[in-house]
């Protein structure tokens, strides 16, 4: 009796240690189905509650039916109010803690999840179903690695010394002209000399590889450590810009964009092949 235990157990544990390795080597694929076509997404491993949140929602098929509810061209199209759908009282509406994590960030294609502002939301936790799908634009590097707000603010105490004298007077001409372009690159331009002269610190850390996103692919910087990154566009980001070039009012969509959300458990092998997505290795 005693030996034929032992067998089953080591049976039943070569089953488990198998079942484990296939889990490993499988993860969840996200369909949206719209009007516009099919976009084609995973979710990261290192946001779990925002991953396993989105993925009750789908299988339970709230998803569906929702809208698109929010686009803005060259910046963002958000969608999945499953509440408000739902009939649910703001209220009453669950959130997730945040995850942000700096190896996250808001490239071209990153979904995120949508939530309120830091004055009634300051532990940034998201919203339990809204997300959203970067589009945005490209940056320079000058561009994206200086502090702006500060940098106007700076400018200002900077034009009032009288060796600033020319300075102010463009400054002023341009503002007058309602040429801010122009008066964006004279500010930038002037960047690295007022933080010398007031011995302020007006630029923002980016990593290589965020420059280079920045600048190649476009996104969002500004959401950046704000909001949390939780999933890829993998295939469909022509889906996406068609979504955001609809007409809207108020930023909603004259005509409904509907979505349907679809969860497939496949290999990772599979999902690297078919759309060229790289997982991360594990450290």
């Amino acid at each position: 009796m005693s030996k034929l235990f032992h067998f089953i157990s080591v049976i039943l544990l070569l089953f488990s240690t198998l079942a484990c390795g296939q889990n490993k080597n499988k993860d969840y694929l996200i369909t949206i189905s719209t009007r516009h076509g099919e976009i084609k997404a995973v979710l990261f491993d290192d946001t779990p509650k925002h991953k396993d949140n989105f993925i009750a929602l789908a299988e339970a098929g709230r998803f569906d039916s929702t809208q698109f509810h929010r686009v803005i061209e060259n910046f963002m199209v958000q969608g999945g109010d499953v509440f408000g759908k739902e009939n649910l009282p703001a209220e009453k509406w669950p959130t997730i803690p945040a995850e942000i994590l700096p190896n996250h960030f808001h490239r071209k294609g990153m979904i995120a999840a949508a939530r309120q502002g830091n004055n009634i939301n300051p532990t940034k936790a998201s919203n339990g179903s809204q997300f959203y799908i970067v589009q945005g634009r490209t940056y320079e590097e000058l561009e994206l690695t200086t502090d702006f707000p500060a940098l106007q603010k700076a400018i200002l105490q900077y034009v009032q010394l009288e060796s600033q004298k020319p300075l102010k007077e463009e400054y002023n001409r341009l503002y007058a002209a309602q040429q801010f372009d122009s008066l964006t690159m004279l500010i930038l331009s002037k960047r690295d000399e007022i933080a010398k002269s007031l011995n302020l610190t007006l630029t923002k850390n980016y990593t290589p590889e965020q420059i280079e996103a920045y600048a190649k692919m476009g996104g969002t910087p500004h959401l950046d450590r704000e909001y949390t990154v939780f999933g890829e566009v993998i295939a469909g980001m022509d889906v996406v810009e068609k979504i955001a070039k609809e007409p809207t009012t108020r930023e909603v969509p004259n005509v409904p964009v509907y979505m349907q959300v679809k969860i497939e458990r496949i290999s990772k092998k599979k999902i690297t092949q078919e759309y060229g997505y790289r997982f991360p290795e594990i450290k």
